[in-house]
């Protein structure tokens, strides 16, 4: 009978923290070591570029950042994260607001980027986490081209192929409208990594993974790839964190390869890499997958069962919560917000390595960012144009912070463990309704406050109306009775 072969330091340091459901105290250390990183941040808060930040508390460092050269503006939540050893690249950037989409197609130009690698959609839990910055393309010569003015470029819409449920490639011709020259830049959109959450599988990741690296957009010999989700940390950081981690195991093996050192010396370009215990966990268990069995999987290995169930979760009737702040992957801390301050962030938790140094700026946007239009490509129902407002109820510690539709991927539906989730889920969700509850009856209140107050202006200008415009008709009347009198009279005279 044959045994089974030797574990790698890895799986090793992988079964243990398994074991002990160390995944938060793990990650909570990560936190911890990046409040030591004493980087700047003064271009994000200065007034002119605040508006220009999807998150209040998800921003830039100065020493890495991308900065434009040309148009109306040198700025962008962008960092260069450089993996020397690796011999990788990457740009790891918000996803696009209405207002940023021309600064973001002149990063791509001047970079001199190949490809895109979106793991959002534009909408999800009902709300706007990306502006669509591309041409549709669905009706050809009316919606297939982008122009930005503002930088000079144009975008067309060349093609589109899905050949898998959960990801999208497109292919766009980028112009420099001055010069007259063109170049062709990818996008591989994951479709189905839900916020906070992780990849259903290691092995569909894994196989988008290898679809990315075959293109070439990886390789050191063209511009880094733009890897974006929403606010370019959470499930960016875990996409940069294993394809690194893999290419390192690579070229020295498996011994060699310390992931939480690789996250960390990563965190020292952008704020907050890889968000939450899951994700972290999930990466472990990609990286080990990859090195172990590679990332060319057969077809059946990548079922679509998963990904359907992972659209059903995120498809789910019941009313969303509302997500937590941004970036709860950092670390909490109090502070007292301004009045009249958007949420600490959005969908990622409190106060963080972003607030502790770069969110406390009296600079801070002073209300949220506006809701965008819906368009037929946003691939959802609808929209909540309510912006999150507080951060969600703590999970029961055995949980990771992660969001409600992630799964964890080694435990069996018949697992004790999983069982116990379930009663805590289920206890979290009523919870949460009843909050949801709560909440809507004091905004009806408000609202209804709101209303009887602008009733009652309504009926105070009514009634100034009608007391002082026939007091104006009288006094006018009089000015003209008293002019023509006092005209007659001294006409008489002469």
């Amino acid at each position: 009978m044959e045994s089974e072969p030797p574990k790698s330091v890895l799986e090793k340091e992988f079964s243990d923290i398994d074991a002990d459901g160390a995944w938060p105290l793990i990650f909570q250390h990560i936190r911890t070591e990046c409040l030591n990183h004493d980087f700047s941040t003064n271009e994000a808060k200065k007034k002119h570029n605040v508006c220009l930040n999807r998150y209040r508390d998800v921003i830039p460092y100065d020493h890495s950042r991308i900065v434009l050269n040309r148009g109306p503006c040198e700025y962008i939540n962008a960092n260069l994260v450089k993996m020397e050893k690796a011999r990788r690249q990457y740009i790891l950037t918000q996803g696009p607001l209405p207002t940023t989409t021309g600064h973001f197609w002149l990063m791509v130009w001047e970079q001199k980027c190949k490809a895109i690698v979106m793991l959002n959609r534009i909408i999800e839990k009902k709300q706007i986490k990306c502006h669509q910055y591309w041409p549709d393309g669905k009706h050809p010569g009316v919606d297939d081209m982008l122009d930005l003015p503002d930088v000079g470029l144009q975008v067309c819409h060349l093609s589109e192929k899905t050949e898998e449920s959960y990801y999208i490639t497109r292919v766009f011709r980028l112009t420099d409208i001055a010069s007259g020259e063109s170049r062709e830049v990818l996008q591989f959109h994951y479709m189905t990594w839900p916020d906070f959450g992780v990849p259903q599988s290691p092995t569909v990741f894994l196989r988008f993974l290898s679809i990315v690296r075959k293109s070439g957009a990886l390789d050191s010999d063209v511009g880094p790839a733009i890897v974006h989700c929403s606010a370019g940390i959470g499930r960016s950081g875990t996409f940069c964190l294993v394809d690194s981690c893999l290419v390192l195991m690579e070229e020295y093996g498996a011994e060699g390869v310390n992931v939480r050192e690789i996250l960390l010396e990563m965190r020292r370009y952008r704020m907050g890499l890889a968000q939450t215990p899951d994700q972290l966990r999930f990466s472990y268990l990609a990286i080990i997958k990859g090195h172990n069995d590679g990332l060319e999987v057969d077809d059946v290995e990548c079922e679509d069962n998963d990904v359907e169930l992972e659209n059903q979760e995120n498809h789910t009737d019941e009313p969303p919560p509302l997500p937590p702040a941004r970036v709860d992957s950092l670390i909490t801390r109090p502070t007292a917000p301004s009045i009249g301050s958007p949420p600490s962030s959005p969908d990622e938790d409190s106060v963080s390595e972003a607030d502790s140094d770069e969110s406390d700026s009296s600079d801070a946007p002073t209300r949220p960012l506006p809701t965008e239009p819906y368009s037929e490509s946003m691939q959802t129902d609808s929209v909540s144009s309510e912006p999150p407002s507080r951060p969600l109820p703590e999970l029961p510690e055995h949980m990771s912070s992660s969001d409600e539709g992630s799964l964890d991927v080694n435990s069996s539906p018949d697992s004790p463990v999983l069982s116990e989730r379930s009663e805590s889920d289920d206890g979290l969700r009523k919870r949460r309704k009843v909050e949801r509850a709560e909440r809507k009856g004091k905004m009806q209140e408000r609202l209804q406050g709101m209303k009887r107050k602008q009733q009652q202006a309504d009926d105070w200008q009514k009634l100034k109306r009608s007391i002082f415009q026939p007091m104006n008709i009288g006094l006018a009347i009089l000015v003209l009775g008293g002019g023509a009198l006092v005209y007659s009279y001294y006409a008489s005279r002469s």
